[in-house]
């Protein structure tokens, strides 16, 4: 490590885009129809990402929310139900089952890739269970194998969270390989962005087309009287932003190598700074496109790390505190929560209440600085943590 560690260097800037991004805007525009049902860009959009995920289907959403609360209402979730989250995660993540009446359980997570526990998952399965929730947290992979095989045993559908993980492999096979509904967001700090966006991946052509009726107000693409046939919400994604996400996505291969390479020099690096331990990564993750540069510094009181945090970011890092246990959100409790206090399900996911305590992660847009750049992060690090 070297360099000066009182400042952090200047990371390129994000979102990324170029004259691809401005040739697609005026694309959109000069077709002269703005929205999905009569444009192109759409339609083109969902067959690009569809393909490069290794989906049969894809549908583009509002955002990621409704693409998650879209693919759990395609699966049958609704009053009465219940859908397995992790209790770290970004809370939307829960909130798209329990705006559709369901419940939301919390489960654990592993203390080391941050992913759900497929142990704590099959302790909280119920007869009201129909979904499980696993999330790609960070882009690296919960653990596919045994929750594909516990989906097979207990019949409960997965949706994958992939929020994380555009681009992202486990054990060869893309998101959209690995059999399940997977839902992506768009938002501006995602891997590849409109300002916002979403998409739901669909191993079936059954699934997309009921999805398809409830992204635009149950109506079918070829209906001319309004004829609605199911409930919905207008979740359609516009023409401009598709535009974008089609040359975004060409962007995504060269980022992600770039943040491959990086986060396992800065992994290296932080795990010598005293008290700091980088995010793991299973080995059975092919590729992780490192949506967070996430790691923990055990031990520190969340006062203190939310102190280093604001001391990280004055220093110029582009740094955030870990998520907050979605059961230590005023939001979780105020519809579709279990039947516990904080307190019980405090007690059922120790992990996720240190993590949410000692966690911090960087933005991406610091993998994708030269290797000299991301080598004076743990010099900022580490002076930080020193300093009283």
């Amino acid at each position: 490590m070297s360099g000066n560690p009182m400042q952090a260097p200047e990371f390129p800037a994000w979102p990324q885009y170029g004259d691809e991004e401005r040739t697609a805007l005026i694309r959109a525009l000069e077709q002269g129809q703005w929205w999905r049902m009569g444009g192109g860009e759409v339609n083109a959009f969902e067959s690009e990402f569809a393909e490069y995920h290794g989906a049969p289907y894809a549908l583009a959403t509002t955002n990621g929310t409704h693409a998650l609360e879209l693919a759990l209402q395609v699966l049958g979730v609704g009053p009465g139900t219940e859908v397995i989250v992790p209790a770290f995660t970004f809370i939307s993540s829960s909130q798209a089952a329990q705006r559709l009446g369901a419940v939301a359980v919390p489960v654990d997570v592993d203390p080391d890739t941050y992913a759900i526990d497929p142990a704590a998952v099959e302790a909280a399965i119920t007869e009201r269970t129909r979904a499980i929730m696993p999330v790609h947290m960070a882009g690296h992979f919960a653990d596919m194998d045994a929750l594909n095989k516990l989906s097979a045993a207990t019949g409960v559908p997965l949706i994958q969270d992939a929020a994380h993980a555009h681009g992202a492999q486990w054990q060869g096979k893309k998101v959209g390989e690995l059999g399940s509904v997977a839902a992506f967001s768009f938002q501006n700090g995602k891997l590849m962005t409109a300002g916002e966006g979403g998409a739901v991946l669909f191993p079936d052509r059954e699934g997309y087309d009921a999805a398809f009726l409830r992204h635009s107000c149950g109506r079918p693409p070829t209906d001319r009287r309004y004829f609605h046939q199911t409930s919905g919400s207008n979740f359609r994604l516009n023409e401009f932003s598709a535009s974008v996400l089609r040359a975004q996505l060409r962007r995504l291969d060269e980022q992600i190598a770039s943040r491959e390479q990086r986060w396992p020099e800065l992994a290296g690096q932080l795990a010598e700074v005293p008290g700091v331990v980088p995010q793991s990564t299973d080995p059975r993750n092919d590729r992780v496109p490192h949506y967070m540069a996430m790691f923990r510094v055990p031990g520190i009181t969340e006062e203190r790390r939310n102190a280093v945090v604001d001391a990280l970011v004055a220093r110029g890092l582009p740094a955030f505190a870990g998520f907050r246990a979605i059961y230590r959100t005023d939001g979780f409790w105020e519809t579709g929560a279990p039947r516990e206090s904080v307190a019980d399900v405090a007690r059922r996911c120790p992990h996720s209440e240190a993590i949410s305590a000692d966690a911090i992660w960087l933005h991406h847009r610091t993998l994708l600085g030269t290797q000299e750049q991301v080598g004076r992060i743990a010099d900022i690090v580490a002076d930080t943590l020193a300093t009283p």
